[in-house]
C-alpha cells in the first residue's frame, strides 16, 4: 500500500490470548522492493523468527534480564548479580546501551570489547557472557532474530589464559619471609585468625568468615568446607536482622568448593587457642545488654557475632603499612599460599583441588620450568609450618571441656607433641 508517497505494508500479529499487535514496513521506493520486503516477513512468519518489537534498546533488555530472568535464579548468587550490574552500569550501558537489539550486530560487539579490553583488561571476560546470555534470552523471546554475540572470542590476549586455567601474578603475592613477617605481626591484630586461614589454608574470604569449629575433624585434623557468608540474594531483606545482610550462611562459591582439607599443625594449634578465647567471652558475657551468641564460628566478635565481609580491610592494610609489605588485595594471599606450594613442587591440579578449583589447573606467570610433580600438597607445606610455629603444649582436660570431646594432640604430621 501507498505510505507517505512511497510503498510499504502492515503485519498483524494475533497472540493466543486473541491481543493483537500491529507492525507497519515502510519507506520503500517501488512497489517491488516491498513486495520482496513482504515475502521475506512471510517466511520469518513461517518459521517463527519474526521480530514485533523492533524499537527496544539493549540497554532496556539488559535491565529487564538482570532484574527478571537472572536475579530470581536459585542459584544466582549476590557476588554473581554485583559483578554483572556493575558491568552492566559502567561498561556496557554508556558504551552500546542505546544501540536497538535489531540493529545489533558483531561489529558494534567486537568494537566495544576490544576498547574495553584497552582500560580494563579484566573486564571483557564479563562483559561478553553478559551480553551473550542475555542475547540469547533475547533471541528466545523473538526480540532478535540471531545473537551477535555468539560467535565472537575475547580479544587475543586474553585467550593466552586458556579455558579453566588460573593464572597467578608472583608479583602480586608474598615471599615466605613476608609471611612469615605478616603473620607474627597479626598475633597482635583482630584478624589472625583470617590471616592464618588464607595464608595456610588458601581459604576464601567468604569461606573463612563461614568456618565453625563443627566443621573441624578434631581425630582426622581436617577442615570441611561446606558454607561461606555473604548476601542471600533471594532473602526477604526486611524480616533479616539489623547489620546481617551480608552476614548470612550461604553455599559456597561452586560445587567444587566443597571440600575437606587436612589442617597443618600450626593451624590447628591456632583454632585450639582461638577456641579458648571464645569460651572466655561465651562465659563472661551471660548477662547485661548485650549476650553472647553462641553461633560456633571461628572468625567472630568478641560477642560471638560473625564477621562482616569487609571487616578485615582496615586492619589489613595497616598491618601492610606499618609492616612495609607490598599493598596486595587480601583476595592475593590465596595466590600467596599456590605459590608457595608450587615452589615446594607440588602437583599444580593438587593445588587447584585443595583451594577449590576442582576443574582448574592454577599457572604461576614467573614458572617456565616444570618440577617434579608429588602427591600430597601437605608434605610441601609442612616444613614451612614447622619453622613458623612449633606446636605448643595444651592443656589436655581444659580442650575436653571447651569442646566436649577428646582432642588430639597428635600433629598433622603424625608426630605427638612429647617426641616433637
Amino acid at each position: 500500500m501507498p505510505i507517505k508517497k512511497k510503498y510499504g505494508f502492515r503485519v498483524t500479529v494475533i497472540y493466543e490470548d486473541l491481543s493483537e499487535k500491529e507492525c507497519q514496513h515502510s519507506g520503500y521506493e517501488k512497489k517491488a522492493e516491498a513486495d520482496r520486503a513482504r515475502d521475506a516477513v512471510i517466511a520469518q512468519l513461517h518459521e517463527g523468527t519474526y521480530v514485533v518489537y523492533k524499537d527496544i534498546k539493549l540497554y532496556e533488555l539488559l535491565e529487564y534480564w538482570l532484574e527478571n530472568v537472572m536475579k530470581v535464579k536459585p542459584d544466582f548468587r549476590a557476588n554473581s548479580y554485583t559483578t554483572y550490574k556493575n558491568c552492566i552500569y559502567n561498561h556496557i550501558i554508556p558504551q552500546i546501551g542505546n544501540l536497538k537489539l535489531v540493529t545489533l550486530n558483531q561489529g558494534h560487539i567486537l568494537k566495544f570489547l576490544k576498547g574495553l579490553a584497552v582500560k580494563y583488561p579484566s573486564m571483557p571476560r564479563i562483559a561478553k557472557p553478559v551480553l551473550n546470555t542475555s542475547l540469547e534470552y533475547a533471541v528466545s523471546k523473538k526480540l532478535m532474530v540471531l545473537n551477535p554475540c555468539a560467535e565472537i572470542k575475547l580479544p587475543a590476549e586474553k585467550e593466552k589464559a586458556g579455558y579453566h586455567t588460573l593464572v597467578i601474578k608472583e608479583s602480586k603475592t608474598l615471599t615466605l619471609e613476608q609471611v612469615k613477617t605478616l603473620l607474627v605481626a597479626s598475633k597482635e591484630s583482630k584478624i589472625h585468625m583470617q590471616l592464618v586461614f588464607a595464608l595456610l589454608m588458601g581459604l576464601r574470604r567468604g569461606e573463612i568468615n563461614g568456618l565453625k569449629y563443627s566443621d573441624v575433624d578434631f581425630e582426622k585434623h581436617t577442615l570441611r568446607i561446606e558454607r561461606q557468608l555473604g548476601e542471600d540474594l533471594h532473602a526477604d531483606k526486611e524480616k533479616l536482622p539489623v547489620h546481617t545482610i551480608t552476614k548470612q550462611e550461604v553455599p559456597p562459591k561452586t560445587q567444587s568448593s566443597y571440600r575437606e582439607i587436612p589442617i597443618p599443625d600450626y593451624v590447628y594449634h591456632e583454632i585450639l587457642e582461638e577456641r579458648k578465647i571464645y569460651e572466655k567471652n561465651r562465659s563472661r558475657r551471660q548477662h547485661g545488654k548485650w549476650i553472647f551468641q553462641d553461633l560456633d564460628y571461628i572468625c567472630c566478635s568478641s560477642y560471638g557475632r560473625p564477621r562482616s565481609k569487609h571487616y578485615h580491610f582496615v586492619h589489613y592494610k595497616k598491618l601492610l603499612k606499618e609492616l612495609g609489605l607490598p599493598d596486595i588485595r587480601f583476595h592475593d594471599l590465596r595466590g600467596t599460599y599456590a605459590t608457595l606450594l608450587m615452589k615446594n613442587s607440588v602437583n599444580q591440579k593438587a593445588v587447584a583441588e585443595v583451594m577449590g578449583h576442582a576443574n582448574s589447573i592454577i599457572t604461576v606467570d614467573v614458572y617456565t620450568d616444570k618440577k617434579a610433580i608429588i602427591e600430597g600438597w601437605l608434605e610441601g607445606m609442612q616444613p614451612f609450618i614447622d619453622e613458623v610455629h612449633p606446636y605448643d603444649e595444651q592443656d589436655v582436660g581444659l580442650l575436653k571441656k571447651m569442646f566436649g570431646m577428646d582432642i588430639s594432640l597428635k600433629t598433622a604430621s603424625g608426630r605427638s607433641e612429647e617426641t616433637k
